[in-house]
């Protein structure tokens, strides 16, 4: 296989199509926090970026290496991503519906949030192992960094629309990215069950 036009329309085509849980996440980040800072919005673009070329290049590793153990463990990822995206969910739904008063601050995605986010939403692209593991480990690395580049910006766009209607929303967008996420997590589910 070589560096082809065909071989870059590929990975950015594949990263175009990994990002959109990603995108729906950023979203409702940006829903959630309307007053995120460009420095945040570039970490949290950064972060599900990164595991998205950090999930395909450990399935490509799983194919060439204990590709039997992967196969078992494969059934179980639509699980795993319906259980963070519902838990992440459900705690925002729950905080929107509660409400916070006037004076109190919202607060924003932190840390750990990310983290299982970043998991959550790119866990699907370990299958992406299996696709690219006819490419030797540097084409399936620049495969890995063109999705992740797609990723970062499609995150971006999906932060900057949620902030956007975020401020239009006020108090409904913790309710309305709850529902995004537990939505995200079921059609992972239910897509990869069925």
């Amino acid at each position: 296989m070589n560096y082809s036009f065909v071989f870059f329309l590929n990975s950015a085509l594949l990263g175009v199509g990994l990002a959109m849980d990603a995108f729906s996440v950023s979203l409702a980040n940006g829903l959630h926090e309307p007053k995120m800072r460009m420095k945040k919005m570039c970490g949290i673009a950064g972060t599900f970026g990164a595991f998205q070329a950090i999930m395909p290049m450990t399935g490509w590793l799983c194919v060439h290496t204990i590709v039997e153990y992967f196969r078992t463990f494969e059934k179980f990822i639509p699980w795993i991503a319906l259980i963070l995206l519902g838990y992440i969910g459900g705690s925002m739904l729950i905080n929107g519906i509660r409400g916070t008063d006037e004076g109190d601050e919202i607060p924003g995605v932190g840390p750990k949030a990310l983290f299982v986010q970043g998991i959550a939403t790119s866990i699907d692209a370990l299958s992406v192992g299996f696709t690219i593991s006819e490419y030797d480990w540097l084409m399936a690395l620049v495969c890995s960094l063109i999705i992740a580049i797609v990723t970062f910006f499609i995150c971006m766009t999906g932060l900057s629309l949620g902030k956007r209607f975020g401020t239009r929303l006020s108090n409904k967008a913790d309710i309305l990215g709850g529902v995004i996420l537990i939505a995200i997590g079921l059609e992972i589910f239910i897509s990869n069950m069925f």
